[in-house]
């Protein structure tokens, strides 16, 4: 293995360019999880790697829930299929908390408003409500909990953390909450040495080739947690040292019949740049702030061979969408073809015309 072929080998691990899955909780499973603050754009995120799915299919993913969109890595917006949600958060919502901590201080989120918080949102969903968050908001205010600021988000994630809430059935575009347990029946879990062995065996399984750099960043787990995950699993990974660092992979390689120049449209957030602390296989140093905003924003980006090569965004019309290119370099004529190509995928998952508009100036 190669410097050069590492971005490619995480687009077959990463299904981009296998999608050997059928349904989208297997997919999801297979990458342990998936960053999902931008809602829609996680939608995209799944179709690209799966090549039959539309918005539909996902939609009803959601709605039978396979699939839960919660808080329980880093923290931030995860979708994480529901048979992996319970050992998930028992290994990380405890660490999550700890660092919320002095935050939560800052909120005034003293320990019995939190438990009165609680309390309410668990009276208020009983019986298999799916209520939106302005909803469970009115109940929080009705009860004497204010709700200003920051503190609505935070005590909604404290009760995502605590295993009380999570995502469930869409009021269409709308995302609505309900209880965990009730929505999600729960499984055997793991002991947490095993959660801890089985999430580093997720990540380097589906995001490899990284380092322990990276899974640390990916996980949110405290350093020492993770490099004794990658130790318990190691002897499954082949490393390999590239420019002083050890990268960690299942031994994949490119398929035989791969051809390299394909390219992808990318969402927002996506796992393929998101996931890696060093992200310069796949995005040049000169590119980063294009592609990375300084306050943390990770545009939708253009993927040809392997590299990111733009960025892209998309404008609704009465009758389609508008995909507007924003190149880094010169493209060429094949290359424009590719990536015309590529956006008809686009197109098949929203059922709905695509047309390419001239790069953006």
């Amino acid at each position: 293995m190669t410097r050069d072929d590492i971005s490619n080998i995480r687009l077959q691990n990463q299904q981009i360019a296998s999608g050997k899955f059928k349904n989208v909780q297997d997919l999801v499973s297979w990458m342990g999880a998936m960053q999902a603050q931008d809602f829609s754009m996680v939608n995209w995120a799944f179709g690209v790697r799966l090549p039959n799915a539309t918005e539909q299919t996902i939609a009803e993913a959601y709605r039978r829930g396979e699939i839960i969109r919660t808080h329980l890595l880093r923290p931030t917006w995860h979708i994480v299929s529901s048979t992996d949600i319970y050992w998930i958060l028992g290994l990380t919502a405890p660490h999550i908390k700890r660092l919320l901590r002095s935050r939560h201080r800052d909120l005034e989120l003293s320990e019995s408003t939190i438990n009165k918080s609680k309390s309410v949102v668990e009276k208020l969903l009983v019986g298999g409500k799916h209520l939106t968050r302005e909803e469970i908001m009115l109940q929080l205010r009705m009860a004497g909990i204010s709700t200003e600021g920051q503190r609505a988000s935070h005590l909604m994630m404290i009760c995502e953390l605590d295993g009380i809430l999570c995502s469930g059935k869409p009021n269409g575009k709308i995302q609505t909450y309900t209880l965990l347990e009730e929505w999600v029946p729960k499984t055997s879990s793991f002991n947490r040495e095993a959660a801890l062995a089985e999430l580093a065996k997720r990540y380097f399984t589906s995001h490899g080739p990284a380092t322990i750099q990276d899974f640390i960043w990916w996980s949110g787990l405290p350093v020492k947690d993770a490099k004794n995950a990658l130790e318990m699993v190691q002897s499954d990974f082949i490393s390999e040292k590239i420019n002083e660092l050890i990268y960690w992979h299942s031994g994949s390689v490119p398929d035989s019949d791969y051809q390299g120049g394909k390219a992808y449209l990318i969402a927002a957030y996506d796992e393929f740049i998101i996931s890696y602390r060093d992200r310069s296989a796949s995005l040049l140093d000169a590119n980063h702030k294009k592609a990375i905003s300084e306050n943390g924003f990770f545009r939708p980006i253009i993927v040809v061979d392997g590299k990111v090569c733009g960025t892209w965004k998309r404008q609704q019309m009465k009758d389609k969408f508008l995909i507007f290119p924003e190149y880094f370099r010169p493209i060429t004529p094949k290359e424009k073809e590719q990536i015309e190509d590529a956006s008809k995928r686009y197109s098949q998952f929203f059922s709905q015309k695509t047309e390419m508009a001239n790069q953006c100036e």
